[in-house]
């Protein structure tokens, strides 16, 4: 079990170190801060009205937010720019929302795990936390990646992301976003039928 989830009767689990906690609960938080707070009713206001609140309607100009929250239509012309700035309006703070929430499962499961000393803590998911850990190792890797301009020949083991020397800067967080793919890949295979 440890470094990746098995398949559990109704869920999954992981065995975590303190310092794979550590870091997991730190990407999580980092990931809750570039997506930013929600927009809760302001007390004494009709909380149906969040409902029909409208988004933005213009890309995010982060490229990890845009990677996150992309253009529905692409980058074509005026009619399509249009139908995405329409598609975003009426998704992107649903989309946010359950990202958020994603996110703070994440966080949450990981505050409740106390680990013994140099003992690895079991991380045991139910299906819905499954469903939210799965979205957020899906969003963390995304914003890694855009972060770290990963294209599709670095992500193969004959890519360059597997022979960064030591000493590149870059190291720490290739090391992460490769990780996060190994938990993200046998989380997936738990939930499959």
């Amino acid at each position: 079990m440890a470094g990746h989830f098995e398949a559990t009767p109704g869920g999954a689990a992981v065995a975590l170190d303190e310092v794979e906690i550590a870091i997991l609960r730190s990407l999580a938080v980092q990931l809750l801060e570039l997506i930013g707070p929600g927009d809760e009713p302001a007390e004494g206001e009709d909380p149906l009205a969040a409902l029909f609140a409208e988004g933005p309607s213009e890309p995010p100009a982060d490229p990890a937010l845009a990677r996150l929250f992309p253009e529905a239509y692409g980058d074509g012309d005026d009619e399509l720019r249009a139908a995405s700035a329409e598609f975003r309006r009426f998704t992107e703070n649903d989309l946010r929302t359950r990202k958020r929430e994603d996110a703070l499962a994440v966080v949450r499961t990981l505050d409740a795990l106390t680990p013994a000393g140099d003992e690895a803590a079991v991380l045991t998911l139910n299906a819905e936390e499954c469903r939210n850990w799965l979205g957020s190792l899906n969003d963390l890797r995304l914003t890694i990646g855009t972060r770290l301009e990963v294209t599709d020949e670095d992500d193969g083991e004959e890519g360059s992301l597997y022979r960064l020397p030591d000493s590149d800067p870059r190291k720490p967080m290739v090391m992460a976003y490769l990780w996060l793919g190994a938990l993200q890949e046998t989380l997936v295979e738990t939930m499959m039928p």
